[in-house]
């Protein structure tokens, strides 16, 4: 999500629609509608994108309104080729790059990026929040978050504090919400986690210091800390106004998908996501490199034996 941020950053686009697509684009793309559908409810299938898109208008529109001199600042765009950069869309108009590419090359190129780069950066992530919502559920006795964490602004803005520096994506806080509503949680505290978690995490806001600067960073933060303690409460009262029982629905929207296709969608998921696993495995178990020591290095050659000729030195 960030390198694409800082893309379109790039291209011309400036901090509030930035802002606007940080917010909304972890909480609404296709992977985590539809993991939230088949983990979570249809309620908080409809809620999540919902708030999300509020949430990013909000703070788009604020961060443009307050700093309107940095909305107006024209940047040069970006416009090289995605599918190969073979042009760099100054030298190169649109009629006649149209035709570099055939339809089966784009398709090709959209697929690629999909299931080895996109899964490829999603499937680590999904897996250890599969296995946190696991240990969650197997764990933690049934009545500690319910009494600790349950529903109510106290059990929001702690969600909202715990959540808020953690590092995790949309698609790996999605099993973890389920196996909290499961353990007591309220609605409305899960999608505080949900909002809150994927958004914003102490990585991601170093980068947007850098790439926003303080003031869009401050407007993002707080902008997603009102929104998501507001539409859990209201999430909370949707449930309660219905007489619907959160823990009785997670999980139960999956049900109407017949057992072959679930067999199919988990072997294909499988099959997709051993590679991008081992690389992970691979590269957390790898040993970092250590470099040599300057001053080893210069003490493993006697520089007062070399020739006087000698051009070479410390320097």
């Amino acid at each position: 999500m960030l390198p694409a941020a800082v893309s379109l950053r790039k291209q011309g686009a400036n901090n509030g629609a930035t802002t606007a697509f940080l917010i909304s684009t972890p909480e609404s793309g296709v992977d985590s509608i539809s993991i939230t559908y088949a983990l979570l409810d249809p309620i908080m299938t409809v809620m999540r994108p919902l708030v999300a898109f509020v949430t990013a208008a909000t703070a788009g529109i604020a961060e443009n309104l307050m700093n309107a001199k940095a909305a107006n600042n024209k940047i040069t765009p970006d416009l090289t080729c995605p599918v190969d950069a073979c042009c760099d869309g100054v030298n190169c108009s649109p009629e006649v790059h149209k035709n570099h590419h055939t339809f089966s090359e784009k398709l090709r190129a959209g697929l690629r990026f999909a299931v080895l780069d996109l899964w490829g950066d999603l499937a680590a992530w999904f897996f250890v929040g599969l296995l946190l919502a696991g240990l969650i559920t197997v764990l933690i006795p049934d009545d500690v978050f319910g009494k600790y964490l349950g529903a109510g602004l106290p059990a929001m803005l702690l969600m909202l504090a715990v959540a808020t520096p953690l590092y995790i994506c949309a698609t790996a806080s999605t099993p973890i919400a389920a196996a909290l509503i499961l353990k007591g949680v309220s609605p409305g505290a899960a999608l505080v986690f949900l909002i809150a978690g994927p958004a914003t995490n102490i990585a991601s806001l170093t980068v947007l210091i850098g790439v926003l600067g303080k003031r869009a960073t401050a407007i993002y933060l707080f902008t997603i800390a009102v929104s998501a303690v507001f539409f859990g409460l209201v999430v909370d009262q949707i449930y309660v106004s219905f007489g619907l029982s959160a823990q009785a629905m997670v999980g139960q929207a999956s049900e109407i998908m017949p057992m072959w296709a679930g067999l199919a969608g988990t072997l294909i998921i499988m099959s997709i996501s051993a590679k991008p696993l081992l690389r992970a495995i691979k590269a957390r178990l790898k040993p970092a490199k250590q470099e040599l020591p300057l001053v080893q290095i210069q003490d493993s050659v006697d520089l007062a034996t070399m020739p006087e000729s000698c051009n070479c030195g410390p320097t």
